[in-house]
């Protein structure tokens, strides 16, 4: 008597009901996110103010909450730590970077070397449709924080600066302004005013200055738009104050997890 058939095999090895895909009315599994999405959701904790300085990333919680691999965690890790947004230490351990005095003003030094050449470069060389978008970024970054979502409108805040160097035509000076930004982000965090704590505090890089930025390049005066990114710099780095108290840490399976 003949044994009964199993299911044919393949000349490939492959599993047949593997082959055959899903059973109909089955769940589908959520598909894991891919390595630049895992990078784009921890650096936009970072600039939303989600993951003050000094919260350990765990590589086994990170992973849980991304639905991945520890190993696909690392690289991200590493490229974090290439933008100094990211500290590693031996063992694998690594944490949102807490700068320090000295690298808090190195930071607002850079900018201030290469900001008002690229507001400078937006007078020459921007076109209207570029400078209608900072208008609309700044309409945005009042609504947010007549809302009293300041970290909306710090995010915001941020993107002016990005959009204005887009404009700028300048991909070097632009590249390294975005860095610069986001390490701003861990700085003001750090070292500034509490967004929470009231309307003016929220204001660090407020409204008014962006104004004032935008009535210059709206004129075409490169040295008056050079002027006042200048003076602008210089407001927000006076508003640090070096004795500032550490933030809690956050759960990293409820930030990145299914749902959030």
């Amino acid at each position: 008597m003949m044994a009964p058939r199993g299911p044919a095999s393949r000349p490939d090895g492959a599993d047949p009901a593997a082959v055959a895909g899903p059973v109909p009315g089955a769940p589908f599994a959520p598909v894991p996110p891919g390595d630049e999405a895992i990078y784009e959701r921890i650096l936009s904790a970072v600039l939303d103010r989600r993951l003050p300085p000094g919260t350990p990333l765990v590589e086994e919680q990170l992973a849980g909450a991304f639905g991945v691999s520890r190993t696909r965690i690392r690289p991200v890790l590493a490229r974090l730590a290439g933008e100094h947004l990211v500290t590693l230490t031996p063992h694998r351990r690594a944490t949102i970077t807490r700068p320090t005095a000295q690298e808090a003003r190195e930071v607002f030094e850079a900018r201030r070397l290469i900001e008002p050449t690229l507001a400078a470069l937006f007078v020459e060389r921007a076109s209207a449709a570029d400078l209608d978008e900072l208008r609309h970024g700044v309409v945005a970054e009042e609504q947010a924080r007549r809302r009293g979502d300041a970290r909306r409108a710090i995010r915001l805040a941020g993107d002016f600066h990005i959009r204005l160097s887009q404009g700028a035509c300048h991909l070097t000076l632009g590249r390294i302004l975005r860095q610069l930004v986001s390490r701003t982000t861990l700085v003001l965090m750090t070292y500034g005013p509490d967004p929470l704590a009231g309307p003016d505090a929220a204001s660090a890089c407020g409204c008014h200055d962006h104004r004032a930025l935008i009535d210059a390049l709206r004129l075409r005066d490169a040295a008056e738009a050079a002027r006042r990114m200048d003076e602008h710099l210089a407001r927000l780095e006076s508003q640090l104050c070096f004795t500032s108290a550490t933030a809690p840490a956050p759960d990293l399976g409820r930030l990145f997890g299914a749902g959030s």
